[in-house]
Formats: structure tokens, C-alpha cells, sequence
């Protein structure tokens, strides 16, 4: 169990007893301002004080209501022994009968048939319903203090638990010793601390029977109706969604986020799965990540695997940054049930020194090819303007010849005698 200066140390609640000077002096204004309206000129006559008047700014009112209360402050009794045994607390206001009845501390509130009933030392409660918080007690060192309960038969059975809220009916009902819980909805923690060891801590139940059945899971948070509902002792767990994790007895830290996630799950831990009903086979399987609606259906147990969308829902991945990223190491490959893994060759894995080899050869191919493609590109280039050099060298060879033809001289007659 932690102690209370242990959890104020790990938990900043803002209400240390230690820094509680602020608090006192705002009360100490209640009765300067009580006595500055006594002693206000009256605009009317005097009349005879009202039944349950009493001095020191107290009223009460039933049978033995604030009976010994003759030196406190600021008190208000209403209801059948109503703060009956109070003879130091001040600033205490209890409605319904037996509310409050053995209190000697301050600043408490009892709304409700025997709220607070028991409380001697607990300072700074809230208890609303009947039989709230009817067996607090607290002690001076601000255990069972800074409570707040909201609802029939809420934080029931806490004795010695600071700093929990519980709203709802039964919310918190068997919590002994627990501290700094949060308990929202019907039912919600009913079973937590219930054997008053003191673990169940620093959870938080949203949601009818959220952590129910919680005894000595520590720093859990459960949103959803029956969210966690048979956690035990598991811890770190997160579980969004009705019924999510709903199974899970001492798993740890799993995260489930979506209706009826992991809900088959009990002892797994580790686990992340995202979407309703994903993650349905895991009962104990550990480090699992499952994302999509039904992701992980019909698989079975199983750990350490990656699943993303249900078989036959999904028709198409498309995952940014890999196309035209390159990278070394082993090619992957994917079979016909959609599973990732090393490349196989010949019914072996290929070596890595095979792919280096492979890849080797590629880039000298590649490079051969390339090399080639640019030489035949110059030789044609160069081709190209030798057949331009002759065309224009035939084309002068062509000029000249004409211009020859031309200044031949006409041939003679030769008369041979």
C-alpha cells in the first residue's frame, strides 16, 4: 500500500496537508463574514431566533443532530443523529439521518442516510448516497481523506483510500485501502481493493462495470462498459471500447482500443491491437500488434506478429515510402496468404552473397550496356557527319566538273596529209 505521503509524492493532487494554510485562512473568512452580517444594522425587528439555531454559526436540526457540538463551527446538521458525536470539526455539513454521526474532523459533506457514518479523522469528504462512504475512518496523516463519492453505496467499505472519485452506483463499493483511483458509471471498480492490500492504485474506470472485478491491478484505465471487467491483477493495461479486454485476468500491458478488442484475452501481455472485434484469438499470446476491424480473426492463438486488416475484407495495400527507396539486405516476398518474409530460391533462402553477387552483375550489365549504347550513339554521330562531309564534297566535285566542261576547248579537225 502506498502511504499517503508517497502517493502525494507521485500523484500532485494539490490537496497536501502540508500546504493546507490557504484552505484554513478561506474558512476563517466564513465566520468575520458571519459576524460583520450579525452585527449589520437590522431594517426590521428582532424576532426570536429559529428552531435549530445555535451558536458558533452551527444549525441543526433532529433528533440528537450535532448534540455535542457546542464548540464547533460552521456546522450543519440535518437529519437523526446527524453529526451526533462532533466536538472539533468545523465547517462539516451532514443531511440524513446517521450522516456523519462519529466525525471529528473538518470540511466533509454527507448527502445521504448514513454518508460518512463512521468517519472519525477523514477530512475534506464528499460522500452523496445512501451509505456512501459509511465505513471511512481516516487518521490524522490524511488517510481516508480528499474523497469524493457520488451515488448509493459508493466507496461503501473505504477506510483508509485518499484522493478516489467515485460516481455511480456501488462505484468503488468493496475499496479498502486504494488510493487515487477514478471510478466513473454503475458498478464501476466495485471488487477493487476489496482484500485491502493496498496495490489497486492510480486506475480509471469509465463506463457500468468497468474494472469491476479489479483486487490489485495498478495504473490500468478502462473507458467502456465492462471495459476490463475481469482484470485481476494486471497492470498498465489500456482498454478503450465496450468490452475491450473485458477477459483479461493478469495480462499487462496490452493496449486494446475499439469494442469487444482482445476481448478473449486473459493473460497476454504486451499486445497492441486497434479496431472492433480485432485481436478475438488471443487468450495468453504476448507482443502481437493487430490494426483494422477484425484484424487477427480466425488465426489463432499466436505472438509476435504483425497483422493489419481481416482476410477477405481487404482488397488492396498501398504503404507510401517504398516504391523508389533503395535499400540493402534480403529481399522480401509475399505469399499467397498475404505473409511477408525472406525470398526463397530452390526451396532454400537466398544468401545474401548470392544477392550481392546478382545485384553485382546487374550494374556491370548495366554498365556494359550503357557504355555500348553511348559508343554506338558516337559512332553513328560521327557516321552521320562523314555522310555530310561527302555529300557536300560530291556536290563540289559536281560544280567543278561542270565548270570544266565548259572552258574545254572545242576540238579541231586534224587533216592528215
Amino acid at each position: 500500500m502506498y502511504s499517503f505521503n508517497q502517493v502525494n509524492k507521485l500523484v500532485s493532487c494539490g490537496r497536501d496537508p502540508a500546504r493546507s494554510l490557504p484552505f484554513w485562512r478561506g474558512f476563517l473568512l466564513i465566520p468575520l463574514i458571519l459576524v460583520c452580517f450579525a452585527f449589520a444594522p437590522q431594517t426590521q425587528a428582532v424576532l426570536p431566533p429559529p428552531d435549530g439555531c445555535y451558536p458558533g454559526f452551527n444549525t441543526a436540526e433532529g433528533c440528537q443532530a450535532l448534540q455535542n457540538g457546542a464548540g464547533t463551527t460552521a456546522n450543519t446538521a440535518l437529519g437523526w443523529r446527524a453529526l451526533f458525536s462532533d466536538t472539533t470539526g468545523n465547517f462539516n455539513t451532514a443531511t440524513g439521518a446517521a450522516a456523519l454521526v462519529l466525525n471529528n474532523a473538518d470540511a466533509n459533506t454527507a448527502n445521504g442516510v448514513a454518508a460518512l457514518l463512521l468517519n472519525g479523522l477523514g477530512g475534506r469528504n464528499t460522500a452523496v448516497g445512501a451509505a456512501a462512504m459509511v465505513f471511512n475512518t481516516g487518521d490524522a496523516l490524511g488517510n481516508g481523506s480528499f474523497n469524493c463519492a457520488v451515488g448509493a453505496f459508493s466507496l461503501n467499505s473505504n477506510d483508509g483510500g485518499f484522493s478516489n472519485n467515485a460516481m455511480g452506483d456501488s462505484a468503488m463499493f468493496r475499496n479498502v485501502i486504494g488510493a487515487a483511483n477514478t471510478a466513473v458509471g454503475d458498478l464501476a471498480m466495485e471488487n477493487s481493493d476489496s482484500n485491502g492490500a493496498g496495490k489497486a492504485n492510480f486506475n480509471v474506470a469509465v463506463g457500468a462495470q468497468a474494472l469491476q472485478d479489479n483486487l490489485n491491478g495498478d495504473s490500468n484505465n478502462a473507458v467502456g462498459a465492462s471495459a476490463l471487467q475481469g482484470n485481476i491483477t494486471g497492470l498498465f493495461n489500456e482498454a478503450v471500447g465496450a468490452f475491450a479486454l473485458s477477459a483479461n485476468d493478469d495480462g499487462a500491458a496490452n493496449v486494446a482500443i475499439g469494442d469487444s478488442a482482445m476481448a478473449g484475452s486473459f493473460s497476454g501481455d504486451f499486445n497492441t491491437v486497434v479496431g472492433d472485434l480485432a485481436g478475438p484469438d488471443i487468450t495468453d499470446g504476448s507482443d502481437n500488434i493487430y490494426i483494422g476491424a477484425g484484424a487477427g480473426t480466425e488465426v489463432g492463438n499466436e505472438s509476435q506478429t504483425i497483422r493489419i486488416g481481416e482476410p477477405g475484407f481487404i482488397a488492396a495495400c498501398f504503404i507510401q515510402g517504398i516504391s523508389g527507396v533503395s535499400v540493402t539486405g534480403n529481399a522480401v516476398c509475399v505469399d499467397g496468404n498475404g505473409q511477408l518474409g525472406e525470398c526463397q530460391a530452390g526451396g532454400s533462402p537466398v544468401s545474401m552473397n548470392d544477392l550481392v553477387k546478382g545485384h553485382q552483375v546487374v550494374q556491370q550489365l548495366k554498365a556494359t550496356t550503357e557504355k555500348q549504347a553511348a559508343r554506338i550513339a558516337l559512332q553513328e554521330n560521327q557516321i552521320q557527319t562523314l555522310t555530310t562531309a561527302l555529300k557536300q564534297q560530291a556536290q563540289q566535285i559536281q560544280k567543278v566538273s561542270a565548270q570544266l566542261e565548259m572552258i574545254r576547248p572545242t576540238p579541231r579537225m586534224v587533216e592528215n596529209r
